[in-house]
């Protein structure tokens, strides 16, 4: 199949280096309105530079589309409108207004996806099989301050992943109540599903990077790490001892056994299975305009600054 990746910033330059990787790619196409980087990219992948957005469209059968979020509307139509399978990086569009309109542009025989990359994580599908009925879940996702990021909330940067994981992987519907508190870089949000509070919190303050997942149910507790994508079950025996005036309970703790992969390599491959056979994207644009309405109403209760 011949791809091509629109934009080679941070997200741009991987997609490019994974594609070159993979047999189902023949031919790989780049396009910046950077000549200097699409070319840099091109050399080290073996790559052919595009002159235009057009002339990319007109010599790939699928696309990445790896620009600032701001672009991604019109620039998504214009893919739409020229028959090109396309993987959007999320978040999908800058509003839910955005993604609405462009999710009714889309003809039945175009596959479009979304890269909320976290949803191809091991730890996820992991966790997913082992919880039954969650008492409490709490997702954590910090970073230290990035110069890359500009013009959006923390919300949409870096909590919308766990705000995917939660709508789309752990309970499939949208939480009955929510609030929220913080500002731009910092945040934290309490959602409701059937009894189960669910509490995200995020930060670009961080002096630690943290992505982590924390689930009790009534026999056990799950802790995930998206990061190393290992996943430990701490079960309670009931077993008490005193030690020096002080209660000590004793636990079993199992490391699950996770098939560690790189999530982006295995979301670039099934967006071109997916293309290939004209079967839908696990990540639909309806599913990220769904995050993208959940983000907003978060962002809604947020301090100004």
């Amino acid at each position: 199949m011949d791809v091509g990746v629109i934009g080679v910033g941070s997200m741009g330059r991987n997609h490019a280096r994974i594609y070159s990787e993979l047999k189902a790619v023949n031919s790989l196409f780049i396009f910046d309105t950077n000549r200097k980087a699409a070319e840099e990219m091109a050399r080290l992948h073996g790559a052919t530079v595009c002159p235009s957005l057009e002339n990319l469209l007109s010599r790939s059968e699928a696309v990445s589309l790896c620009i600032p979020t701001p672009f991604h509307f019109e620039a998504a139509r214009q893919v739409i409108g020229a028959g090109v399978h396309a993987l959007i990086e999320k978040p999908l569009c800058t509003t839910s207004a955005e993604g609405r309109s462009l999710l009714a542009a889309i003809p039945d025989n175009l596959v479009v996806g979304v890269g909320h990359i976290e949803r191809f994580n091991p730890v996820v599908p992991e966790i997913r099989k082992i919880i039954r009925k969650p008492l409490y879940v709490e997702m954590k996702r910090h970073n230290p301050s990035s110069a890359r990021v500009k013009g959006s909330s923390v919300v949409d940067d870096l909590m919308i992943h766990d705000i995917d994981i939660a709508l789309h992987a752990f309970f499939h519907s949208r939480p009955r109540s929510l609030v929220s508190a913080g500002n731009d870089d910092v945040a934290s949000a309490l959602m409701q599903w059937d009894g189960t509070p669910v509490y995200l919190s995020t930060s670009r303050k961080s002096s630690k990077k943290i992505r982590m997942c924390y689930i009790e149910e009534e026999e056990f507790t799950v802790e995930g790490d998206f990061m190393t994508q290992e996943v430990y079950i701490h079960r309670k025996p009931g077993q008490y001892t005193i030690e020096d005036d002080r209660y000590v309970q004793e636990n079993i703790i199992e490391k699950v056994m996770v098939n560690k992969l790189e999530p982006l390599k295995l979301e670039l491959s099934t967006f071109l299975a997916c293309a290939a056979k004209g079967t839908p994207f696990p990540v639909t644009p309806a599913e990220a305009v769904e995050n993208l309405e959940v983000c907003e109403e978060i962002r809604r209760k947020l301090s100004p600054g």
